[in-house]
């Protein structure tokens, strides 16, 4: 018998990895995409009313579209009204969230060439504000997830000019916080959230 998920997402039994009894049971190869995966975990937060957090819309205009059918549109052309900033942003225990998720492919550094000028302005004009702002980074070779505060990618990204051109893994385990995956939510990133609040009160 077929068994799908809350939000309608069929559950796919080959995807999970489960081990015996007393080891670590890994939730992360179902087929997911690490923006799903967030997805997934930001709808449990808001269903238990822990945090509203959602995906920021792209913002696209349309050009031309056509209607083959009356009850359906078909997207001929569009362009992106403007760049992006961050994929995400809400509200936890008072606190204004906003950050990005990346992924690599690398398995020893994370290329900081995945982020954009207009983001890390962006992410800076929150921080300014009192925002609590981070960045996902996965390694899916290793499929291994860390959230790495703003403020520190900050300090990566202002010596691009001069030497650094990318973060290594072991300065992410360093200064960031290793994430790892369960059953709900599928990341509880909160807690390392938690964590970064708690750093910037003192």
């Amino acid at each position: 018998m077929p068994i799908n998920y809350p939000n309608g997402n069929h559950y796919n039994f080959k995807n999970k990895s489960v081990k015996s009894i007393g080891q670590t049971v890994n939730y992360a190869k179902r087929g997911m995409s690490l923006e799903e995966e967030i997805n997934e975990s930001n709808e449990y937060y808001l269903s238990r009313g822990i945090a509203v957090i959602h995906k920021k819309p792209t913002p696209v205009q349309l050009v031309k579209v056509d209607y083959p059918k009356r009850s359906a549109a078909v997207i001929k052309e569009a362009y992106f009204r403007k760049a992006s900033t961050t994929d995400y942003n809400g509200v936890y225990k008072g606190y204004y969230l906003d950050f990005d998720a990346k992924e690599t492919k690398n398995k020893t550094s994370f290329p900081l060439y995945n982020f954009h000028e207009h983001q890390i302005n962006h992410l800076k004009a929150c921080i300014a504000q009192g925002g609590i702002c981070f960045a996902f980074l996965k390694f899916t070779s290793l499929n291994e997830l860390y959230l790495l505060p703003a403020t520190k990618l900050f300090e990566y990204w202002d010596q691009q000019d001069t030497s650094k051109k990318s973060i290594t893994l072991k300065e992410i385990k360093e200064f960031g916080y290793s994430l790892t995956y369960q059953f709900n939510p599928v990341i509880p990133y909160l807690d390392a959230v938690d964590k970064i609040i708690e750093n910037s009160i003192h």
